[in-house]
């Protein structure tokens, strides 16, 4: 017997062909955000050792750092992963917290518009550090 059979289906007439929920993306949604999850913890403990095994050293030496392939990779997809997670968390709560339809859909925009935008400014500083631009 299957859900929409036994009347536990609470998707829509369309949404059971498609076999879409409501809003059509909730369980990417929801893996998307566990995966970045589960990635930003060896990702952060790695940052967090950099950052340490850092400490008292000069720009030269940061630079230099920076600047090896392997560590400005995992820089790289701590960014990056960070970013993703930070924009789907606030996903959630613009859609749970703002009613109005307009200031809903201009903030979700936002929201991305500043995930891209720091997302270029930092990966642009870190390859220009790694690179020695």
């Amino acid at each position: 017997m299957t859900m929409a059979s036994s009347g536990k289906d609470m998707r829509t007439p369309l949404g059971r062909v498609r076999g879409l929920g409501s809003a059509r993306e909730g369980t990417g949604h929801f893996w998307r955000q566990r995966l970045t999850a589960i990635a930003n913890i060896p990702l952060t403990l790695f940052f967090i050792g950099f950052l340490i095994s850092l400490n008292g050293a000069g720009y030269a030496e940061t630079r230099n750092a920076i600047s090896n392939p392997f560590v400005a990779l995992v820089l790289f997809l701590f960014i990056i992963s960070g970013l993703i997670h930070m924009r789907l968390g606030m996903q959630v709560i613009i859609e749970d917290y703002i009613h109005g339809e307009g200031g809903k859909l201009a903030l979700l925009v936002l929201n991305t518009l500043f995930t891209i935008a720091i997302g270029a400014a930092i990966g642009f500083a870190l390859l220009k550090i790694a690179f020695g631009v």
